[in-house]
């Protein structure tokens, strides 16, 4: 069982930046690929970064490319997304997500667990 717990979101400038943190319980967080997903209203939650237990593969959507970077701390079971150029189009509730399942992960329906969420929105 692992609980997730997002901070950081909140109101920022378009082109201004904002970090993200996704703290997360247990001893086997390596073990974890972990991921940020976003669901803006009335739409579907969408893919945004993965990145494999020890960070060797990271994977982005073709939408934030060059402008959020994941990483993780696993001494610190700690997952994050440094957001920057953000845009009115990136506000969303950001969601922390881990798999233990192997494959492609851009399906918000691999995810074994789930944060509670975080809100971000960006003013024009």
């Amino acid at each position: 069982q692992v609980q997730l717990v997002e901070s950081g979101g909140g109101l920022v400038q378009a082109g201004g930046s904002l970090s993200l943190s996704c703290a997360a319980s247990g001893r086997t967080f390596s073990t974890y690929r972990m991921g940020w997903f976003r669901q803006a209203p009335g739409k579907e939650r969408e893919f945004v970064s993965s990145i494999s237990g020890y960070g060797r593969l990271i994977n982005y959507a073709d939408s934030v490319k060059g402008r959020f970077a994941i990483s993780r701390d696993n001494a610190k079971n700690t997952l994050y997304l440094q957001m920057n150029s953000l845009k009115p189009d990136d506000t969303a509730v950001y969601y922390c997500a881990a798999t233990q399942r192997i494959g492609d992960w851009k399906d918000p329906s691999g995810s074994d667990y789930w944060g509670q969420g975080t809100q971000v929105t960006v003013s024009s």
